[in-house]
């Protein structure tokens, strides 16, 4: 184990931001870089080694946690980047983007803060970027089966990279003009650098992985043309379809979809545009929705100078402490500031929005919102609590209610859906149709990149045994358990 008073004798330590008037006014990763190395093994020594490592559960990926956080604190970053590895194919992504319900379940987090897992796991990958242990590792021989990858998120590019390790010849298809789905136009750079994204698809590229770019299946291609041209499909494109809000004025110009929003960001940022069509500058922006996807807006609003932002959420602020409903080793529903939050901003809890004023141009200049509380169980409005702010830019970050059925892939591979509107599988991530099968947030619903990562594995399991009769591929950790979606 790491050092056995570790967690009696180091507290926590946690990554340095930049400062808030520095950071907003580039694009670049709010933290210091480098500044986690010099403190990170001492933080991985309070790692207590537990009989039963519940931050195991925590974890979808079902990650070595104690493992590689040894070899962390013993500064073995080879080791420690091969044992990340073995459950998880991109950690520089998680390691910067999951909420980290490992912590949450870390049993030290009983009475003490948590270790900080996270920031093992990203300090691990890049060392090993830096260091060069990050290789290419092609297949021995090819299987002479070829598999099609619908999506190019984080469940497409996990389930290709291991169904191409395992000898297929893969091609996954894109319908954007870049690889990476929301990671890359959904996500943005502030929190996570595309350089990232690139480095790996280069690494899959030696590996063998094909990509296929600006072609959507449904449109493009048909999916009785894909069927024929491959021995099995994945689908893996995830669960883009926004919730709206359907109130009076919603059809004002100025108001947008999260996902309208943020990759036009993003594209100035890859160089395509100057500037961005849909900006805030110099606006008073609105954002409705509490999530992480809100508080992307939040930070980019920033970024593009906004004269005010404010974000709107229907439920109750969430408390600082877990409550009796939410015990350890849950993951809590707790008040969290993120690096978009510490950069100003108001975050409004309890309200929602009834109607949008706009101006004799049809451009939204007002937001009328009202309290709103639980009675009997259901959210009500609280009379007499009306009031409007000023919204010259609103973006609607109200999650996203399954995949999208505009294109035709569903009603063309003819597949069936479950209750909650997701494409229904099996344990073995198997469609209804022979030789297709589906992962990620279009068979599971809107979910975390852990999630996705470690169905995109386990689904490339369920098409090697389909095409092979076997797999030597790794066992999926829990490969039906819902319970613990976040």
């Amino acid at each position: 184990m790491a050092d056995p008073k570790g967690f009696l004798t180091t507290d926590r330590e946690v990554a340095r931001t930049r400062p808030v008037e520095e950071r907003v006014r580039d694009w670049n990763e709010v933290y210091v870089p480098g500044s986690l190395l010099p403190v990170i093994s001492k933080q991985a020594s309070r790692c207590m080694d537990c009989g039963i490592p519940f931050c195991h559960n925590g974890c979808p990926l079902g990650n070595l946690i104690p493992e590689w956080n040894d070899y962390a604190y013993r500064e073995d970053w080879s080791a420690a980047s091969e044992r990340l590895h073995a459950t998880n194919n991109f950690p520089e992504f998680t390691g910067r983007l999951c909420p980290a319900p490992c912590e949450s379940a870390c049993v030290l987090g009983i009475n003490q803060q948590p270790v900080t897992i996270k920031n093992v796991e990203v300090t691990i990958i890049d060392k090993a970027w830096d260091t060069g242990d990050v290789t290419p590792q092609p297949p021995e021989r090819l299987s002479g089966k070829t598999v099609a990858v619908i999506g190019s998120g984080p469940a497409g590019l996990a389930a290709a990279q291991q169904l191409t390790r395992a000898g297929h010849t893969v091609a996954v298809y894109e319908r954007a003009d870049r690889i990476g789905g929301l990671l890359r136009y959904g996500i943005p750079e502030f929190k996570m650098e595309k350089r990232h994204i690139n480095r790996r698809i280069e690494q899959m590229r030696a590996e063998g992985t094909k990509f296929r770019t600006e072609v959507e299946i449904g449109r493009d291609i048909d999916a009785a043309k894909l069927r024929k041209r491959y021995d099995a499909v994945v689908i893996a494109a995830g669960a883009t379809t926004s919730r709206d809000l359907p109130v009076p004025g919603r059809d004002l110009a100025g108001i947008h979809f999260a996902m309208e929003y943020l990759p036009l960001a993003n594209k100035v940022q890859e160089g395509d545009l100057t500037v961005s069509p849909i900006t805030a500058e110099g606006k008073h922006v609105v954002v409705i929705g509490g999530g992480d996807t809100g508080a992307d807006c939040v930070g980019t609003a920033h970024r593009q100078g906004a004269a005010s932002v404010t974000q709107l959420e229907i439920m109750p602020r969430p408390g600082e402490q877990r409550n009796a409903g939410q015990p350890w080793p849950t993951f809590p529903m707790l008040y969290k500031v993120t690096s978009a939050h510490e950069e100003g901003g108001e975050r409004v809890y309890s309200v929602s929005t009834t109607h949008f004023e706009g101006d004799e141009d049809g451009n939204v200049q007002w937001l009328h919102l009202v309290e709103v509380e639980f009675v009997e169980g259901k959210l009500t409005q609280k009379p007499g609590t009306e009031r409007r702010i000023p919204a010259q830019l609103v973006t609607l970050a109200m999650g996203f209610t399954g995949t999208d059925r505009q294109n035709g892939l569903v009603e063309q591979f003819g597949l069936e859906l479950d209750e909650r509107g997701n494409i229904a599988r099996d344990a073995d991530y198997a469609t209804n149709v022979p030789g297709v099968f589906v992962a990620g947030d279009a068979g599971r619903g809107q979910s975390l990149i852990v999630w996705a990562i470690a169905e995109g594995r386990s689904a490339a399991r369920g098409v090697d045994r389909h095409l092979t009769g076997t797999s030597t591929l790794p066992a999926p950790v829990r490969p039906t358990d819902r319970a613990l979606t976040v």
